[in-house]
C-alpha cells in the first residue's frame, strides 16, 4: 500500500507540475498580448489629447492674429472673434479680452464698461473687493469683454487680475515670452468641482513688441485631458503641477478630483507627456483590473483542466488500491474494537469493585453491633445516596472528574440551603470526589441536632482555596458551623470520626483537624493538589474514553 501511495503521489506531483507550467505559459503569452493592446490604446488616447490641445492653442493664435489693437479699451473687443471662436467647436467655457492699460486710462475704462451695460462698471480687484486706484502706478491687466455673456461671466469685466494667484503669474509669463501660456489647474467660476485650465495668448501692439492685452480661453480639464470611456482598458490621471502634487482624476460624476490612491492593477503606470500652453503635462495611465484578469483567468482554466486530468488518473489508481486493502482495514478495525472493548470492561470492573468496596465498608461500619437501628438506617441511606450522587456526576462527565461545587447540591447532602460555599471552581478526580462526597455528607448530617443556644439552626460556611506554586500547590478546605457548640451539635459517630480524621485525609494524602471555638464548630482539611486532581487518573480515563 505504501508503494502504491508513493506511486500515486509521484504521478500527482508530475501532473501538477506540468499543469502549472502550462498555465504559466498561457498566462505569459496572454499578458504580453494584453500589454501590447493596452500600450496601443494608451498611445491612441495620448495622441488624441495632444491633437485636442493643439487645436485649442491654434484657436488662441488665430484669435490673436485677427484681433485689432485699436480695440484695446473696448468693452466689445471680442465681437470680431466670436464667429471664429465658435467655428472651431472647441467646447470652451469662457473667452475674455484682458486689456493692459496704464492707470490714467482707468476712468475711460469705467466709462466704456458703463456704456456697454455691465452691472458693475468699476475697476476692482480680482475677488470683487474695492481697490485703491490711486495707489496703482504700473499698467494693470483689466478684464474688458467676455464670451459667452451670461449671469456667470458678466461679473468678470472690470476685474484687475495682476494679483490673482493663478492667472496673474500666467499673464506675466505670457507677456515675457510673447507666446500662449497655460495656467495651473484652476476652479472655474470659483467652483472646485469645475476644475479647468486657462490659456492666455498675448496681443502685441501693431508694428511693436509691446503687449497691449491678452485673449484668454478657459476649458474644463475633464474633457480636455482626462476624457475616457468605460470600455477602455485603462484609467487616466494627470500629474498635478500645483503645490502639493498628487494626481487629478475624473470621478463617477464627471468631476475632477484629487486621486486618493492609484487604481490597483499590478502594473506600473504608463507615462505620456503632452504639450499645451508652453509647458509639458504628464498623463498617467493605470491598467484596469479587468484588462489584466483575462490572462489570469485563462491560466486558471488551463491549470484546472490539467489538475482535473491528474486527479482523474490518480483517482483510478487509488480506487484499485482501495479495493485491495479495504478488507484488510475492516479486519484491523474489528480487532481494534475488540481491544478497546476489553479495556473498557476492565476499567468498568475496576470501578465497580472500588464502589462496592466503599459501600461494603459504609454498611459494615454503619450497622455495627450496638448501633441504634433507626439512626443507623437513616445514615446508611444518606451515605449510599451521597455515593450514588457522586457516581451520577462522574458518569455525566465520563469519569473526567467532578466540579467541587457540584458535591454541595441538595440532593447529595442534607441542609444544603444553610451552607454558604466559597472557593475556586476546580475539578476534582473521581477518587477524591468519592471521599469528599462522603466527608461533606458526614459533616452536614451532624449539624442539625435541634436548635442552638440562640434558638436558631446553625449557619454553615464551607470554603476552600489553593495556594503555592506548581507542582507543590496545596488544597485547603474549611467547614465552620456557627451558632453551635459541643452541647448543641450532634456527636459524630464512630464511622464519622474515622472518616473525618483518618479515611478522608489518608485518601487525599493530607491531614485534618476538628475543634470547637466559642461560637462555632470547625473542620479543616489540607491535602496536596496532585491527589485532589490526580492528573494520572484523568489521563488514563481520557485515553479510555477516546478509544471507546
Amino acid at each position: 500500500m505504501l508503494r502504491v501511495g508513493l506511486f500515486i503521489g509521484v504521478l500527482g506531483l508530475v501532473g501538477t507540475l506540468i499543469s502549472g507550467l502550462a498555465a504559466m505559459r498561457v498566462y505569459d503569452q496572454e499578458s504580453m498580448l494584453d500589454r501590447s493592446a493596452l500600450t496601443r490604446e494608451i498611445d491612441i488616447h495620448a495622441n488624441l489629447v495632444q491633437e485636442r490641445l493643439s487645436e485649442r492653442e491654434l484657436l488662441a493664435r488665430v484669435a490673436v492674429g485677427i484681433f485689432r489693437p485699436s480695440t484695446v479699451a473696448s468693452a466689445n473687443a471680442l465681437q470680431p472673434l466670436r464667429a471664429s471662436i465658435y467655428a472651431f467647436k472647441t467646447d470652451f467655457v469662457v473667452a475674455s479680452w484682458i486689456a493692459r492699460v496704464p492707470p490714467q486710462e482707468f476712468g475711460r475704462l469705467e466709462a466704456e464698461l458703463k456704456r456697454a451695460g455691465f452691472a458693475r462698471p468699476t475697476i476692482r480687484s480680482f475677488d470683487d473687493s474695492p481697490i485703491d486706484l490711486a495707489a496703482i502706478h504700473e499698467p494693470a491687466d483689466v478684464v474688458m469683454d467676455v464670451e459667452p455673456q451670461n449671469q456667470q461671466t458678466l461679473v468678470f469685466p472690470g476685474r484687475i487680475l495682476d494679483d490673482h494667484p493663478v492667472v496673474g503669474p500666467m499673464l506675466r509669463e505670457a507677456m515675457e515670452h510673447g507666446t500662449p501660456v497655460s495656467s495651473d489647474p484652476i476652479a472655474l467660476f470659483g467652483d472646485p468641482r469645475q476644475l479647468g485650465v486657462v490659456l492666455a495668448a498675448p496681443v502685441m501692439k501693431e508694428n511693436s513688441q509691446s503687449v497691449v492685452g491678452f485673449i484668454t480661453i478657459s476649458y474644463r480639464l475633464a474633457p480636455l485631458m482626462l476624457g475616457n470611456d468605460e470600455m477602455s482598458l485603462f484609467n487616466v490621471t494627470l500629474a498635478n503641477p500645483r503645490p502639493g502634487g498628487g494626481e487629478l482624476a475624473v470621478n463617477g460624476n464627471g468631476e475632477v478630483v484629487t486621486a486618493t490612491a492609484p487604481p490597483a492593477s499590478g502594473w506600473v503606470p504608463f507615462l505620456r507627456k503632452v504639450s499645451f500652453g508652453g509647458r509639458d503635462w504628464t498623463l498617467k495611465y493605470y491598467a484596469k483590473p479587468n484588462s489584466t484578469s483575462r490572462a489570469g483567468d485563462l491560466g486558471l482554466i488551463v491549470l484546472a483542466i490539467g489538475l482535473g486530468l491528474t486527479a482523474a488518473l490518480c483517482g483510478l489508481f487509488g480506487y484499485v488500491a482501495y479495493n485491495n486493502v479495504r478488507l484488510s482495514r475492516e479486519i484491523q478495525a474489528r480487532i481494534g474494537f475488540e481491544r478497546r472493548l476489553t479495556t473498557v470492561i476492565d476499567e468498568l470492573n475496576h470501578r465497580v469493585k472500588n464502589i462496592l468496596a466503599v459501600i461494603q465498608s459504609i454498611v459494615t461500619r454503619t450497622l455495627r453491633h450496638g448501633a441504634d437501628l433507626d439512626s443507623a438506617r437513616d445514615l446508611l441511606i444518606g451515605r449510599i445516596h451521597a455515593m450514588s450522587n457522586v457516581v451520577t456526576l462522574l458518569s455525566d462527565s465520563q469519569w473526567q472528574g467532578v466540579k467541587l461545587r457540584g458535591l454541595f447540591e441538595a440532593r447529595s447532602i442534607p441542609h444544603a440551603d444553610r451552607i454558604a460555599i466559597d472557593g475556586p471552581d476546580i475539578t476534582v478526580s473521581a477518587r477524591a470526589a468519592q471521599s469528599l462526597s462522603l466527608l461533606f455528607f458526614e459533616l452536614a448530617s451532624h449539624s442539625d441536632e435541634g436548635l442552638s443556644l440562640v434558638g436558631k439552626h446553625p449557619h454553615i460556611v464551607a470554603n476552600w482555596s489553593v495556594s503555592g506554586e506548581r507542582p507543590d500547590t496545596t488544597f485547603h478546605f474549611r467547614w465552620e458551623e456557627f451558632n453551635t457548640s459541643m452541647a448543641t451539635r450532634r456527636p459524630d459517630s464512630e464511622f464519622g470520626i474515622a472518616l473525618l480524621e483518618r479515611v478522608a485525609p489518608e485518601a487525599l494524602g493530607g491531614t485534618s483537624k476538628r475543634y470547637f471555638t466559642d461560637v462555632s464548630y470547625v473542620y479543616e482539611l489540607t491535602a496536596p493538589m496532585v491527589t485532589v486532581v490526580d492528573e494520572h487518573e484523568l489521563n488514563r480515563t481520557t485515553k479510555i474514553t477516546r478509544h471507546g
